[in-house]
């Protein structure tokens, strides 16, 4: 019962990332629900695309009110994402085999490695956030440019990774809009949460077709307390400056994947 009211506390902690920075909040839900709550990593990534999804339609929402989303980017970068999540959790997921490989009395199984692989999401995830942007500038001018390739072929590949791992990939969506399209750091923050809300709520509608029992009550109690999060999140981003923020996040993101690793490999 403690477990479970700490995993509802940092239930929190998910949408303040969200709203802060636009993206974290997969990289903590995951873990959370894993290492906390006691669900099972193949259902956690299914948890985390709704809690996810839920919580940055809200957000996305705030900020449309705004006027710092660009619905133009949304469909470009968002339907190719749509489409590979839905077809990663609904096709490909069923398809991965229960055990992988095995050596000795070691068994690679399918949660070990959606866990080893969430894990290396992280480390990159954490490097991207680490590292400074020296094109992340916030202000609000400048012509958005659209390199009409490369982000579908992005957000293609974002999906198919958000379908695997559960992740809404903000850290990799945020960057290629400010590169790709060059847009603003704030008006890709609020676009970011969109695209994240429909592929997350697409991919878990994937989920729905499987044999697995969704706790309901266990989902909406944390899905809620993400929500109040975001709420938090967008009141901080006004007060905190992004780049600091995003920096100290990035090396507890390092921490907690090459922690995930060890746990997964070695423990």
């Amino acid at each position: 019962m403690a477990t479970e009211l700490i995993g509802y506390l940092l239930a929190v902690l998910v949408g303040v990332s969200l709203g802060l920075i636009g993206s974290g909040g997969s990289i903590l839900t995951v873990p959370i629900l894993v290492y906390v709550m006691g669900v099972n990593p193949i259902l956690a990534t299914a948890y985390s695309l709704f809690v996810v999804g839920t919580t940055s339609l809200v957000g996305g929402v705030q900020n449309a009110i705004h006027k710092k989303v660009d619905f133009k980017t949304v469909l470009i970068f968002g339907v190719p994402s749509i489409v590979a999540v839905y077809l990663t959790r609904a096709y490909l997921m069923p398809l991965i085999p229960d055990v992988l490989f095995s050596i000795g009395n070691f068994q690679f199984t399918k949660p070990i490695a959606l866990m080893v692989l969430f894990a290396i999401v992280m480390i990159f995830a954490s490097i991207s956030m680490i590292r400074p942007c020296p094109n992340c500038k916030d202000a609000d001018d400048g012509e958005i440019k659209y390199n009409y390739p490369m982000i579908l072929l992005e957000g293609a590949l974002v999906g198919t990774l958000t379908g695997l791992v559960g992740a809404g990939g903000g850290f990799l969506i945020i960057p290629a809009l400010v590169l790709l399209a060059k847009m603003p750091m704030k008006l890709a923050v609020g676009t970011s949460l969109f695209i994240i809300a429909a592929k997350s709520l697409l991919g878990f509608t994937g989920d729905l077709q499987g044999s697995e029992t969704i706790d309901w009550t266990l989902l909406s109690i944390f899905t809620g307390l993400s929500v109040v999060g975001i709420f938090i999140g967008i009141f901080l981003s006004k007060k905190i400056e992004g780049n600091k923020l995003k920096s100290a996040f990035g090396w507890f993101v390092l921490v907690m994947g090459i922690y995930i690793l060890i746990k997964e490999l070695f423990l």
